[in-house]
């Protein structure tokens, strides 16, 4: 409980009230105005905008938290950025950056005079203008606020590795609710005070949703305190309505937590890590729409679900326009602004200087701070391979002897997040040189757990994605690796970060970020012991879905290739790079020359597996994806058996946006070039990692794409043997064999012994997995024998 005197002399405290109204005037503004920004003659409909769009419950709150951060920074000299978590309060991060002047630095359009306020209010929300909620677009966000529930998970991603920052995070009652941000709240357990920064939660309880009463706000406040001080937390309560008290109480109470923090850093950094601190967090409850009407049409406002989006939406109704007039006049813009439209000068000392200023921080446009990673040169990690197909080899666990030398040379930029699979997926080598992250109790018997790992573990998916995009908004690198059949539970997070990264390539001043990689592996293809429940190749098509400048996905066969396309991703900026690799062990096709070389293209022709060269192909033979290349290859070889005199193409895809024309992905073939490798008009069947259609809907426009079969997973799986998931989905080499024979009209009549022995082998294929629980010995021995 703070008891202390009052926090702020009677100017401070004015200077602090006049920002927040000015904050809140320019907030008001923005839902309603199109014209007269100072309201400098009576206000009428033509002043109104047409469409009144917005949310206004949850602003004045983040702006009364705004204005006492920015006193705070100035009297503590701190370095901080702000987090807002209430999805739409857009108009109350906007109104504080246009205040502290960095909106105008940005945007010198929006100038800090009348006509830049009127631009301020008209673009909000409107045609070519911003969006209502907190995005790309708003200086000092690195937070997406039109989906709830990512903010605290974002904070403490901002947080690792900065130990000047304070991340200030604003939670919603609202979003408090949601299951990622439920879960977020134990990310204290991974904050080490010795090098991270520090996040101070802010739950604002304003009791509603956009129709009903929250859980939190409706909870007594000693379970409330009980439930956060379970959570690892020591909560400060900051509850009322009178904005005087309520400024001095969020100043004494700000005061006490920023001495809290640093004296956890500074005994940390002293003495190094002893346990787990107790971190502090506030928990301001204030009105929902609070300095808003307080009624309309009879009808009570602030304080209620009814202020939470526009009090007033129909201005035409009588007596609209007055109550929205005096809500205006009620924050007295005479004395906040001069005649001009340009902030008092008393008012604007409250901002905080050049980059101290919240809108201005470089942590907030993290490119700014971005440096090039440290990197081994992944030639160094290749498997050897004499002839194609003549040893085995585990991709993925190649790739985490990479990664473990790319975390040693970069100790504070560099970090791996997993749901607990990083060992699971072969990563198991970063462990040699660091170890799982945890500043909660590490008891004997524990694998590789210390406060100073950066391997970031915990099984929530959205935990660990939310923690990757705050890590890498605010500047720095990282790899996440993930069971390919449960990446989908981060879909809406991938979502929202691509169409940040999406927007951000349209804003000059926003600098280009570290990609976003997933590695998905323990893939739909080698999920026999699992079963149906871990199969599913469709967060490609997922991915797919989103702007061509911002995707990529890649489908390494082998070792060799994988370890090309992860350097390759982590050089990259501004991309959501996706690559899907299997663990087990399969055979290893290209030497590191041989890859590179294919990785570079994307696609391409394997010579020791054709055998057209100087003729026209019969038959085209495409692959992408490791299981798919193999059943291929086995398929070829089969075919060579068969029918010896048949001319095979076979074609290997990378970068499986090589498929789309040139003019939909910036990495797509030309028509010519699409033509060259696949013909304009014979047969191709194309055996891919995941759903078939997606094949289609990339080449649909091309000319030979009549004569385009596609094999793939068509959701037929269950607990059975490595092949019989490939055979259930009619991927395997026997059916494969079978389309060419069914499309190449020249086989004719020859061709019914081959098919009677395709079929008998999958019959004995049936028959020996029943009694023996295993593949066929040909089948689990398959080597690939070449010409």
């Amino acid at each position: 409980m703070i008891t202390q005197t009052p926090a702020l002399d009677p100017q401070r405290l004015r200077q602090l009230d006049a920002w927040w109204r000015a904050a809140n005037y320019l907030s008001v503004g923005q839902i309603y105005l199109y014209a007269n920004p100072l309201l400098k003659e009576p206000l009428t409909l033509a002043h109104v905008k047409p469409r009144l769009l917005g949310h206004w419950g949850t602003t004045p709150g983040l702006s009364f938290i705004y204005a006492h951060l920015n006193r705070a920074i100035t009297d503590h000299d701190l370095d901080m950025i702000y987090i807002a978590g209430p999805g739409h309060g857009g108009p109350a991060l906007v109104a504080n950056a246009y205040l502290e002047g960095t909106y105008s630095e940005v945007y010198p359009n929006i100038a800090q005079d009348e006509a830049g306020m009127q631009r301020l209010f008209k673009q909000f929300s409107f045609p070519g203008g911003i969006p209502s909620h907190v995005a790309p677009e708003t200086p000092g966000s690195i937070n997406e606020g039109g989906e709830l529930g990512y903010c605290l998970s974002h904070a403490y991603g901002a947080a690792f590795d900065n130990p000047d920052l304070i991340v200030t995070c604003v939670v919603g009652d609202g979003e408090a609710e949601t299951g990622p941000l439920a879960t977020s709240w134990h990310s204290n357990k991974f904050l080490n005070p010795v090098h991270d920064g520090a996040v101070l939660p802010i739950l604002h309880l304003n009791g509603y949703k956009i129709a009903g009463p929250t859980v939190l706000a409706r909870i007594p406040r000693e379970e409330l305190e009980a439930l956060f001080r379970g959570y690892g937390y020591r909560p400060y309560f900051v509850e009322g309505e009178d904005p005087a008290a309520m400024h001095q109480l969020m100043a004494a109470t700000l005061d006490t937590v920023v001495t809290e923090i640093q004296r956890i850093q500074r005994e940390a950094r002293a003495d190094g890590f002893k346990t787990r601190p107790v971190w502090p967090m506030i928990i301001l409850r204030s009105p929902k729409g609070w300095t808003g009407p307080k009624f309309v049409d009879g009808k009570a406002t602030e304080g209620t679900f009814r202020s939470h989006q526009v009090p007033m939406a129909d201005m035409t109704h009588p007596g609209h326009l007055k109550i929205l007039e005096d809500w205006l006049k009620s924050y007295h813009a005479e004395e906040l602004f001069d005649a001009h439209g340009r902030l008092n000068a008393e008012l604007a000392a409250l901002a905080p200087r050049g980059e101290r200023r919240m809108s201005a921080n470089p942590h907030a446009n993290g490119g700014l701070l971005l440096r090039d990673l440290r990197m081994p040169d992944f030639r160094d990690y290749a498997v050897a391979v004499p002839r194609p197909g003549s040893v085995d080899g585990e991709a993925t666990r190649t790739q985490g002897e990479f990664i473990r030398d790319v975390i040693r040379l970069n100790p504070q930029s560099f970090r791996v997040f997993s749901p607990d699979e990083t060992a699971s997926n072969r990563w198991g080598a970063v462990f040699e040189v660091t170890d799982r992250c945890s500043t909660a109790e590490i008891i004997p018997g524990d694998d590789h757990v210390g406060p100073a790992g950066r391997v970031m573990e915990m099984l929530s998916e959205h935990q660990c994605e939310g923690w990757l995009e705050g890590y890498l908004l605010t500047g720095r690198h990282g790899f996440f690796s993930c069971y390919e059949a449960f990446i989908h539970i981060v879909d809406s997070m991938f979502n929202q970060h691509a169409k940040w990264l999406k927007v951000c390539n349209q804003i000059p001043w926003r600098r280009p970020l570290a990609s976003l990689n997933y590695l998905l592996s323990s893939h739909v293809w080698r999920q026999d012991h699992n079963g149906f429940s871990h199969q599913d190749p469709g967060f490609i098509d997922h991915v797919v879905n989103k702007k061509a400048e911002v995707i990529r996905v890649y489908l390494p066969p082998d070792a060799n290739t994988l370890l090309s396309v992860t350097d390759h991703c982590l050089r990259s900026r501004n991309y959501v790079n996706v690559i899907v690799a299997g663990k087990q062990p399969s055979p290893q096709w290209l030497d590191m020359d041989a890859a590179i070389k294919h990785c570079t293209a994307g696609i391409g022709i394997w010579p020791w597996a054709s055998n057209d060269r100087g003729d026209e192909p019969d038959v085209i033979m495409a692959c992408a994806g490791d299981v798919p290349t193999l059943e291929t290859l086995a398929a070829v070889e089969l075919l060579r058996e068969h029918f010896p005199e048949l001319k095979v193409r076979v074609i290997n895809v990378v970068d499986l946006m090589k498929l789309q024309p040139a003019s939909e992905h910036p990495h797509g073939l030309s028509d010519a070039d699409f033509d060259v490798l696949f013909t304009r008009d014979k047969p191709i069947i194309f055996a891919y990692h995941g759903y078939p259609w997606l094949i289609h809907r990339l080449t649909y426009r091309r000319t030979n794409h009549a004569n385009l079969h596609v094999r793939g997973y068509k959701e037929e799986g269950t607990t059975s043997t490595p092949f019989d998931t490939v055979v259930r989905n009619e991927l395997d080499r026997f059916d494969l064999v079978a389309d060419v024979i069914d499309r190449v009209p020249q086989l004719g009549p020859r061709a019914a012994y081959a098919k009677q022995a395709i079929r008998d082998k999958l019959i004995a294929h049936k028959q020996y997995i029943a009694e023996h629980g295993e593949d066929l010995p040909e089948i689990r021995n398959w080597k690939w024998q070449g010409a």
